[in-house]
């Protein structure tokens, strides 16, 4: 049976991650957008992989299970890259939630239903969930286990209580993390694995959205004042989600993997920390 590696957003991250795990495979490639998909398609089609394209708005159950049974049809679903979502300069707060917390729920449980024995998965969360302050354990629990259709109705996420794009982005990337611990549970029963990379600053097309938006200024500063001093490329967080799906990371799952260039490290305990009122 033909195996599938099904890749959700198009963009940088995405496609480096499946050039690295999907050689003898065919990638369902998905995007809110089909023509990104398909000129991300066009590139790894030029590259010697077997591709197709989808469309997919992962803020919307039918649409992510119409992509699993796209997926199912080719063959076995053999891995998982989750890329797609919104940053704080391209959203409000409400649709960041309904994205990137919501769409990230949705995505883990139903591709949880159907991943292969032996399958693995890897979501894109961010280093902002590494920023944001300690929640409860009531609120933790609450992001890992909730069932979807609920999450937006848990009082604390509602619109009067998050105002802030970027606190909605922090709080998403934080269940990002939460979830896949929770959805680890569930797809280590069908033999698979899951877990979370957390990315710094890594120049891809939105990234550049950031550092030329209204918080460039600080994400400049984040870069500058970083223990590495620089930004990533895609094929470092690829080289990280090879690891994690491949064989020499079969006894990982449920973990977060934070890969900044030490920006958290200096905003807790270095320059970029919070000056002290």
């Amino acid at each position: 049976m033909t195996e599938v590696v099904v890749v959700i957003g198009a963009g940088s991250i995405g496609q480096a991650i499946a050039r690295r795990v999907s050689s003898g495979k065919h990638v369902l490639l998905a995007d809110l957008r089909r023509e990104n998909a398909e000129a991300a398609a066009k590139l790894l089609a030029d590259a010697g992989f077997d591709v197709s394209t989808a469309a997919v708005d992962v803020s919307k159950r039918e649409s992510v299970h119409a992509l699993v049974e796209t997926a199912t049809k080719l063959g076995e679903v053999v891995h998982l890259i989750h890329a797609a979502g919104v940053s704080p300069s391209q959203a409000s707060p409400q649709t960041i939630l309904h994205v990137d917390l919501y769409g990230t729920a949705l995505v883990l449980e139903e591709f949880g239903n159907v991943i292969a024995k032996g399958g693995s998965g890897v979501v894109i969360a961010s280093q902002s969930g590494h920023r944001l302050g300690a929640l409860t354990d009531e609120q933790n629990k609450a992001l890992a286990t909730t069932v979807p259709e609920e999450l937006l109705t848990l009082p604390w996420l509602q619109p009067d209580k998050v105002t802030d794009p970027l606190n909605a982005y922090q709080i998403s990337k934080r269940g990002n993390s939460l979830r896949v611990m929770s959805e680890a549970v569930r797809w280590g029963k069908r033999g698979a694995r899951i877990n979370t990379i957390s990315p710094g600053i890594v120049i891809t097309p939105l990234a550049r959205d950031e550092l030329t938006g209204p918080r460039g200024e600080g994400y400049r500063r984040m870069i500058e004042l970083s223990p590495v001093g620089r930004a990533a490329t895609p094929d470092e967080v690829g080289n990280v989600g090879a690891l994690l799906m491949g064989a020499e990371g079969a006894f990982i799952t449920g973990s977060d993997f934070l890969v900044d260039g030490g920006v958290t490290a200096s905003y807790w305990y270095g320059e970029l920390a919070p000056k002290a009122s």
